[in-house]
């Protein structure tokens, strides 16, 4: 069968040609032929060019963020639970949520647990951390004592339903009895994070610089101090521990690091640095190290959250860098990470989903 191509040929054949019609007609043709050329050029170039720009905007493989849960007053702590659900802390109404990572459905957990203080001056204080030891959830609560005009206890709740809970240790009694070597005007401290290890709990004190181990029978031991490094966030591999230190104000680069120790350490070893305002660590099923970066601070005292949007997720380069993994975050506050995926808490009452955070990165 004839092609189009040889019938468009056969149409437009000259009849009875004479050398001049044969010469006009050729010179036509290849006019044709390199219009064609050039429309077909111009085609690929156009489809080569507009793949370039999409790829540019999402590269195939990049960290990808979907808004999960919003709608939240103020979220703080963190962590995995039973089902490998997901649980945040809301200090400003004394409860804790669950969230279902799948869909971001919320089923409020626990209730009735002391609640901050409206107010900037205390941000940071409530229920600021939730922790699982053999299936059962224990509150790390701070800010709340007579010494910032409260009526409560500072200390690990145990969560026994959904509106009742009972002081495991009293935190606050045990600081004022044992102060810390570095200035603080808070006797009570103001505690961070809470982490399961070897059956009792890792607290750690950003206000009196220091790391306390808390059994269930509720004895509490200093396990390290620091100087003025504002400890953080927390996470275990094996007997090492890992955390993060958000520095000093105004809380520069420099002064953001993970550190690690163990309990028969008396000093900690530098990890990485270079985050701003760290606030917690974790580890992916890799063992990939991970840090969360609040952003830049510019507060008008020591206490107050980042500025909006300049937080970011870090991953810890074998340098002892950091490399952002994603960035505008708004006022994160800890984060968890099932699989490949992180889910970051903030302040501004959201859950953010991160996905794909081990693909490589620019520069890697």
């Amino acid at each position: 069968m004839a092609s189009n191509l040889q019938k468009e040929w056969a149409s437009t054949k000259v009849p009875n040609p004479v050398p001049g019609d044969i010469l006009i007609f050729e010179r036509r043709n290849l006019m044709n032929w390199k219009r064609l050329v050039i429309v077909l050029a111009l085609s690929i170039m156009l489809i080569l060019g507009s793949s370039g720009m999409a790829a540019a905007k999402s590269p195939p493989g990049e960290a990808t963020a979907t808004l999960l849960v919003t709608g939240l007053e103020e979220l703080q702590g963190s962590a995995v639970g039973p089902g490998g659900a997901l649980f945040v802390t809301a200090p400003l109404t004394g409860s804790i949520w669950r969230v279902d990572p799948q869909t971001g459905a919320l089923t409020l957990f626990a209730s009735g647990l002391p609640a901050r203080f409206p107010g900037l001056d205390f941000i940071g204080s409530g229920v600021v951390d939730v922790a699982f030891l053999d299936g059962t959830a224990y509150a790390l609560v701070t800010g709340v004592a007579p010494d910032l005009g409260g009526h409560d206890i500072v200390g690990i709740y145990r969560v026994d339903g959904p509106n009742s809970s009972t002081i495991v240790a009293d935190l606050g009694a045990w600081s004022i009895l044992h102060p810390p070597t570095t200035d603080f005007f808070v006797p009570t401290g103001f505690q961070y994070a809470i982490e399961p290890f070897r059956g009792g709990f890792l607290v750690t004190d950003g206000h009196h610089n220091r790391v306390l181990w808390v059994n269930l029978d509720g004895e509490i031991t200093q396990v390290i101090a620091f100087g003025n490094v504002v400890p953080t966030g927390l996470a275990v591999r094996n007997d090492t521990v890992y955390m993060t230190q958000a520095g000093p104000i105004p809380h520069l680069p420099k002064t953001g690091k993970i550190v690690s120790f163990t309990l028969d350490s008396p000093t900690a070893t530098e990890v990485a640095s270079g985050a701003r305002l760290a606030v917690d660590v974790e580890f992916d099923a890799r063992d990939t190290l991970y840090a969360l970066s609040q952003g830049i601070w510019k507060g008008p005292f020591e206490g107050t959250p980042a500025r909006p949007n300049t937080g970011a997720l870090m991953r810890v380069n074998s340098g002892g860098t950091f490399t952002v993994v994603l960035h505008g975050l708004d006022r994160p506050t800890s984060f968890e990470i099932i699989g490949n995926t992180a889910y970051v808490v903030s302040l501004a009452g959201e859950v953010w989903q991160i996905d794909n955070i081990s693909a490589p990165l620019h520069g890697d």
